[in-house]
C-alpha cells in the first residue's frame, strides 16, 4: 500500500493500482490520520479537520461512515468485525 499526499491525497495497492478512497471529505480525513503516524486522532479532530468551526448535526455519523469506508477500501480482505490493521 503507497499513501501519496503531496498533491492529491492517493492510495496505491502493491500492484500500484489507485484505490478509491472517496471524495476531498474522506481524503480530508485520510490525510489526518496519516499525519497523525499511528498515533489516536480523535472523533472531535476529525470533525473539526472535516468541518471547521460548524460542523452539522449529522457530522459524527459521517466521519464514522468515512472511516469506515476508507477501511473497507484500505483493506477489502479485512474480515466484517475484524480488527483493523491500518486505520
Amino acid at each position: 500500500m503507497e499513501f501519496r499526499v503531496l498533491g492529491s491525497v492517493e492510495v496505491r495497492d502493491a500492484d500500484g493500482v489507485p484505490v478509491d478512497v472517496g471524495g476531498p471529505r474522506q481524503r480530508t480525513v485520510l490525510a489526518r490520520l496519516l499525519v497523525a503516524h499511528g498515533a489516536v486522532v480523535s472523533i472531535r479532530t476529525l470533525i473539526e479537520d472535516v468541518y471547521g468551526d460548524a460542523p452539522p448535526v449529522s457530522a459524527l455519523a459521517t466521519v464514522q461512515s468515512y472511516v469506515s469506508h476508507l477501511r473497507r477500501a484500505i483493506e477489502p480482505d479485512r474480515p466484517a468485525r475484524g480488527r483493523p490493521r491500518v486505520l
